[in-house]
């Protein structure tokens, strides 16, 4: 009897044994028989599975001593935090989750230099993919570059050249393909030989399918303007109607296909990387933004604008606010410790540096104007350095983005933005209780926006910079004035102009070509119209009847003029870009020269006079 029970004790153990071992077969690798081991898919797997077994083993049932359970309770903490934080964009956080990676994968998966090319071919250029090239280029280039490595990877081959587009001679883009990536590999690379190159390839591979943003994962911590994904192809749920005559729906690049950069002043297509399938897509964008946690992005809430760790503005949507998922990143790094002279390359630039210099020391309300990607927050940031050192500078922003502390460490800056409990209004009202004498606004996008900046700009601050979209200083002033009325601010249409007329002063606008060159197109000078000027009188002067009627009926229909068509400003280029040369136009009016002066001390002014007098010839006293 007792035999029986001990062999049917045995039966079940190991039938207990079998069944645990086949239902968890994907935690396991049996490293001599299984040929799918060096399959990437099953790496990833094999990683996830034995870092969550190590952060829900159960450490009290284990027996140590106090000083190991210490450290392994640290290391479980450290790693939980990385593993939260690296989506964040952490690259520190990042580095820790990858140095784990790379532990597993030597120790437990016993990867080495026999078997990891396997995983992948590096030893047969022939056999790596398109995106296993770019990568590797990529690390090369890291190794010597760091952060600038895409930079100088594009730039050294001249990667962003525009192209025609197929056959069409007439349409050009800008696109990096596959062909180009490939030579530039043979030329660059031909083999990677080190073990310990192949494996920190292989980590950082593993590492964007599993807690990283994918093929663009790398991309996006490199010094360059932007980044987006499936903004391009065909979204899937297309293909229910979609009626191509072409050829098979197959061929077609799909959303999950598209990733672009945004690359000094150029969108360019790289047509090389794919995503590979919707829910990748879908994974990075459900990721990207959540960094401080701003909300779930669902079917009712399709969008969401956020900052990552390093200050990047993330925009994200989904279906069925948008027709795919998209997500565009957007970098501000690229642009620290720019001077202006490093901004403003053409020719005389100096009148171009010098003229802001002043209208910034001399505290005028200027307004940086430009379609997207001209550089217009670039600018803003690197002009900052003329404002005088002992003012204070009060930031309100949608989302931080400027980062001026990080560029001005020493100087007296604090930066608010909206939150969903913090309107605009409450931050600026909050800002004049904080004895700020400069407001900045990162961008005037919206009227209560609009609005608070003419407010800042009235009575709560000395002066102000901000930036706008505005094509032209009339389509400023408009606008403007249109965000007053709809604000209901103001209810008369031309006391709101008056208004904004009177608060806002100078216009630089920025422009970008086709080439993605940046320049200032001109500096333009907004002047408020008087109202309090007499009418003409001269009909009193008249020798004769005919010469008094003649002169009266100028008198009424200067009157009628005004009653009608009343001007309440007047705009005046200062500077005008001309043919890749920057040259001086009309001269500012006098009474901006005078309230400029009233901000510089004796020695200021009198360099300011020399410079007006040196390129518009004027003097004024």
């Amino acid at each position: 009897m007792n035999t029986f029970l001990i062999i049917l004790i045995v039966f079940v153990v190991l039938g207990g044994v079998v069944y645990y071992f086949k239902s968890n077969k994907s935690r396991f690798v049996d490293f001599e028989e299984d040929d799918d081991r060096y399959r990437i898919d099953r790496i990833l797997d094999y990683v996830k599975n034995t870092i969550n077994d190590f952060l829900k083993a159960n450490l009290y049932e284990m027996n140590m001593t106090r000083e190991e359970f210490e450290k392994r309770l640290q290391n479980k903490n450290e790693l939980r935090k990385a593993l939260k934080t690296c989506i964040y964009g952490d690259i520190n956080a990042k580095m820790y989750v990858k140095s784990y990676i790379r532990d597993i994968l030597l120790k437990s998966y016993k990867i080495d230099e026999t078997n990891i090319d396997n995983v992948i071919p590096f030893d047969n250029p022939n056999e790596l993919s398109i995106e296993d090239k770019f990568e590797i280029l990529l690390y090369t280039y890291k190794k010597k570059y760091d952060l600038k490595a895409l930079e100088v990877l594009i730039k050294e081959n001249e990667l962003d050249q525009p192209k025609y587009i197929d056959d069409d001679k007439e349409q050009i883009k800008y696109v990096i393909t596959s062909e180009e990536i490939g030579a530039i590999y043979l030329e660059k690379v031909k083999k990677l030989t080190s073990f310990d190159d192949k494996l920190n390839v292989l980590v950082q591979k593993i590492y964007q399918k599993y807690k990283g943003f994918g093929v663009i994962d790398e991309i996006r911590d490199m010094n360059i303007d932007g980044v987006s994904g499936g903004v391009s192809g065909i979204p899937s749920s297309f293909f229910q109607d979609f009626n191509y005559e072409g050829g098979s729906l197959n061929s077609l690049p799909m959303s999950y296909d598209s990733v672009w950069i945004f690359f000094k002043g150029k969108t360019i297509h790289l047509e090389f990387l794919s995503f590979g399938s919707e829910k990748e897509l879908k994974r990075i964008c459900k990721n990207i933004y959540r960094y401080n946690n701003p909300g779930q992005l669902s079917e009712t809430n399709g969008y969401k604008v956020n900052e990552m760790k390093d200050g990047s503005r993330v925009v994200v949507a989904r279906p069925p606010f948008c027709e795919s998922w998209v997500f565009f990143v957007r970098k501000f790094d690229s642009a620290e410790d720019k001077k202006p002279e490093e901004l403003i390359t053409d020719k005389n630039n100096g009148l171009v540096i010098e003229c802001i210099k002043w209208l910034i020391k001399g505290c005028r309300v200027t307004a940086v104007t430009g379609f997207q990607g001209t550089g217009k927050t670039t600018l803003l940031m690197s002009i900052v350095r003329f404002i005088n050192e002992t003012f204070t500078l009060r930031i309100q922003e949608m989302a931080f983005e400027l980062h001026l502390r990080k560029l001005y460490p020493k100087r007296n800056i604090v930066s608010f933005r909206e939150t969903s409990t913090v309107s605009g209004q409450e931050g600026l009202d909050l800002q004049k209780k904080t004895d700020g004498t400069v407001n900045i606004l990162g961008e005037v996008a919206t009227a209560p926006v609009a609005s608070w900046m003419i407010q800042m700009a009235q009575v709560a601050s000395l002066f102000t910079i901000f930036t706008h979209h505005a094509k032209t200083s009339s389509d400023l002033v408009l606008a403007l004035r249109n965000n007053l009325l709809q604000t209901r601010v103001f209810s008369n249409e031309k006391v709101a102009e008056k208004q904004v007329a009177d608060v806002v002063n100078f216009d630089i606008h920025m422009c970008r070509d086709i080439t993605g060159h940046r320049y200032i197109e001109r500096i333009t000078e907004i002047i408020p119209v008087s109202q309090d000027i007499e009418y003409p009188s001269n009909y009193k002067d008249g020798e004769t009847l005919e010469e008094i009627m003649r002169n009266f009926a100028d008198t009424a229909k200067e009157y009628f003029t005004r009653v009608t068509d009343r001007k309440t400003f007047e705009v005046k280029n200062i500077i005008e870009w001309d043919n890749g040369e920057y040259k001086a136009a009309n001269p500012m009016s006098k009474s901006t020269y005078q309230k400029i002066c009233e901000h510089l001390n004796q020695q200021e002014r009198e360099q300011f006079s020399a410079f007006l007098k040196e390129n518009w010839g004027v003097l004024y006293e």
